[in-house]
């Protein structure tokens, strides 16, 4: 079945805070995933360059960092959410803001934009965890629970679906996502990316 881009954030089964993104695609699979120092980004392969005109959509930045907080997402919505994180704004309205602001994608599917934070941190206390959603027809940003993971899709399950995220590394989790457990359903996958927390965060791109 294909779903689209998918991401999944939350704590894996080893009780560590994660987000990880997977790039589905039909029409733009001649892309990998590039991690940089504080992020990691979505960009055409060598050779390809020239698809950012057939569409701005393919090319940006699927994870970055806000003080503490891994943010993920399909599109540009990633820095903006951080960006407002950043000046305190707290993750659920970062994320309902931004993807209010943005809309879903204008292209040809309506595609829909997705994201997701999380907190570095595993006091329950201080843990806060977010996943959501913009399409044509409506927007929703849910809490994931302390312990818990889940999963979205721009075209597949458009709601959080529960999952046991069983990889341990961002290595580990950016492989896990593309093709393992519940992600090996889904059609199509191009390349990936993770960040898991461990003391600190860090981040893997998986490129097949």
């Amino acid at each position: 079945m294909y779903t689209g881009r998918i991401l999944s954030t939350g704590m894996n089964t080893e009780g560590k805070p994660f987000v990880a993104y997977r790039v589905s695609s039909r029409s733009f699979p001649n892309r990998d995933c590039y991690k940089f120092d504080d992020h990691v980004a979505v960009v055409p392969k060598e050779g390809f360059e020239k698809d950012i005109y057939k569409s701005t959509y393919i090319s940006y930045n699927c994870i970055c960092f806000a003080n503490d907080v891994a943010v993920v997402s399909n599109g540009s919505q990633t820095d903006v959410i951080a960006d407002k994180i950043r000046v305190g704004m707290n993750i659920r309205d970062a994320m309902a803001y931004s993807l209010l602001t943005m809309d879903y994608e204008k292209d040809d599917y309506n595609t829909p934009r997705i994201a997701a934070a999380v907190t570095a941190t595993d006091n329950e206390d201080e843990y806060e965890c977010y996943i959501g959603i913009v399409n044509d027809n409506k927007i929703l940003v849910e809490q994931v629970p302390y312990g818990e993971a889940a999963f979205i899709s721009t075209y597949g399950s458009q709601v959080p679906d529960k999952v046991d995220f069983e990889a341990k590394t961002s290595e580990e989790a950016a492989k896990y996502i593309f093709d393992e457990g519940t992600f090996a359903n889904y059609e199509k996958p191009v390349t990936s990316s993770a960040a898991v927390f461990d003391g600190k965060w860090t981040t893997a791109v998986y490129v097949p």
